[in-house]
């Protein structure tokens, strides 16, 4: 999410930044601020037991690992993370050669593939309707009887994106109307009462008293409609149903209104193209489209580095300079490669994205973004398939729809739906868990599912690094994949020699297993054993996986 980012493109906000200055002692300050490090046997708080690991081990890491972020713009200047950006050694900074002959020119720090030079993408389609676009004239008015059975797959597909695009579209044009009134009416209706209230200090029950005066008996109000005023007892309503609505609020309320505009007539507008302004072929994986920026956000809009910037900072914060968090692992480069936006992830993008991290050296891959739909699932298997050949791992959050994605699929995946097999075995996908011991332990907005989703991590709540200098609180299972993605390379930091599909080994075999009934995600009381709402029945556990990545490395 992302958008509904998994912004956290739909992510829930808890909590506004602390002072980026002020660092937080994770042994002695608040926990609230760095529960996720905790471990259960000694807190009893169900954390990931980093801080155990780190109290006790004594040796160093081996070799610094680069991990790639795919994800939106970062802010590749905070001051927990500058030290942490992957460099591209090979190339020689804006000399606009392409001295590494990879297909892009002065990628130093990365890759943004939804940009052109230095101006980015603000707002793309939903993918269904990428989807209905594609396959409108070709199954549009079509009878069943018309369809070929090797057609059929793809006409379902057309049917299920139409409907959740008529849906949409009518939930999103009445939320627009809502909108428009409301920025229309208030000053009116404020001006409407200012006679009876002065001050503009009235009350709910005031208004509601005078509201049913006027119903009972009108006459108090029929002289001023006469003589052309406005209809006061609509007015009374208006500003009883928002009786929080003031200037403060008019100027949230003017906001919402043009993202809702931009929903419908960008993100669900069948005619709206961003690949019009980047500019490539879509219908092609090509190399070199694109901009070497990864953090041109300009001022006001650093929500576009926000997402990246906190899914980086759980990976690699810098450990040892008493300022802001402290990052899973400590030789770590972050390599950003920028495919998101307000909209969903280009099916292209993904797969370019992956063969970019793969051939310039990244051991794992943090995808902390989810869709619903996805028009070239074939593009981005492939580059999964890439991957596993070249001993790459792929951690993905599950998502924020709160629903079984063994019975709704979610985009990227390792399965091919259409003949539901996995298609490789280097892809972990990762749920999100609480600091609630309790039914409410799983997130009650995260995505389940005993045979796609691998494992759970914890996702809400989380303190980490933001766009701006700034830490924040945030949610989602796009902070509850990137402690995988930190842990994997933290193992691999320490024992080079392990494959992809061990070290996803190690990571499903070491989680804790807690013995606990939940509330499914999406059921308002429905509950299950937690063993039985992803593969592994576990949580990610950081101490347990060094101690066994020790032991098995011992073998090899």
């Amino acid at each position: 999410m992302k958008k509904k980012y998994l912004i956290c493109f739909g992510f829930l906000v808890f909590c506004s930044c602390k002072s980026s200055k002020e660092f937080i002692n994770p042994e002695t300050g608040d926990p609230k601020l760095s529960w996720y490090q905790k471990d259960f046997e000694r807190n009893r708080i169900p954390g990931i037991s980093l801080e155990r690991w780190y109290s006790q081990n004594r040796t160093k890491a081996k070799q610094d690992v680069i991990v790639a972020v795919i994800d939106t713009q970062i802010d590749k200047n905070h001051e927990d993370l500058h030290d942490k950006i992957w460099t591209n050694s090979k190339e020689i900074a804006d000399n606009n050669i392409d001295d590494d002959q990879n297909g892009y020119i002065d990628d130093i720090h990365g890759w943004n593939f939804t940009a052109k030079k230095d101006s980015y993408v603000v707002w793309g389609n939903f993918e269904y309707v990428r989807l209905v676009r594609e396959f409108h004239g070709k199954f549009e008015n079509k009878k069943d009887i018309q369809i070929t059975e090797d057609e059929s797959s793809d006409c379902k597909e057309y049917l299920r994106a139409r409907a959740k695009l008529d849906e949409s579209k009518k939930y999103y044009e009445n939320k627009l109307k809502s909108l428009k009134y409301s920025v229309a009416v208030f000053p009116i209706a404020k001006d409407s009462l200012k006679p009876y209230f002065p001050k503009e200090d009235y009350t709910y029950e005031q208004l509601d008293s005078m509201y049913k005066i006027h119903k009972i008996n009108d006459k108090t109000f029929r002289q001023r409609r006469e003589d052309g005023d406005r209809d006061l007892g609509a007015m009374i309503g208006f500003m009883m149903l928002r009786l929080d609505l003031n200037e403060k609020r008019l100027a949230d309320v003017i906001e919402s209104e043009i993202q809702v505009d931009s929903i419908v007539n960008k993100n669900l507008n069948i005619n709206f193209d961003e690949r019009k302004f980047i500019g490539d072929n879509p219908n092609i994986l090509e190399k070199g489209y694109g901009s070497k920026y990864i953090s041109i956000s300009k001022e006001g809009h650093r929500s576009f580095q926000d997402h990246s910037t906190k899914v980086s900072g759980i990976i690699s914060a810098e450990r040892n300079n008493n300022i802001g968090i402290q990052g899973i692992a400590e030789n770590v480069k972050i390599m950003p490669l920028t495919i998101s936006y307000s909209g969903d992830e280009h099916d292209k993008d993904i797969a370019m994205a992956i063969y970019y991290a793969v051939d310039n050296g990244a051991k794992v891959i943090n995808m902390s973004f989810a869709k619903e739909f996805s028009l070239k699932q074939n593009w981005v298997s492939e580059a999964f398939k890439y991957a596993e050949k070249h001993n790459v791992l792929l951690v993905h959050a599950a998502g924020n729809e709160g629903v079984n994605i063994d019975e709704n699929p979610i985009y990227p995946s390792d399965v091919n739906f259409k003949e539901t097999k996995e298609i490789c075995n280097n892809f972990i996908n990762v749920g999100s868990i609480s600091t609630r011991y309790d039914k409410t332990f799983v997130s009650r907005f995260s995505n389940f599912g005993k045979e796609n989703v691998d494992l759970f991590a914890p996702g809400e709540e989380i303190y980490t690094t933001a766009a701006g200098n700034i830490y924040k609180f945030d949610s989602g299972t796009s902070l509850a994949a990137p402690m995988v993605s930190g842990t994997a390379a933290l193992i691999w930091s320490f024992y080079p020699r392990f494959t992809a599909s061990m070290v996803k080994k190690i990571i499903m075999d070491s989680g804790t297993a807690y013995d606990i009934e939940v509330v499914i995600p999406g059921s308002k009381d429905k509950t299950a054993p937690f063993s039985q709402l992803s593969k592994s029945g576990k949580v990610l556990n950081l101490y347990n996986a060094m101690k066994l990545a020790e032991k098995m490395y011992k073998k090899i």
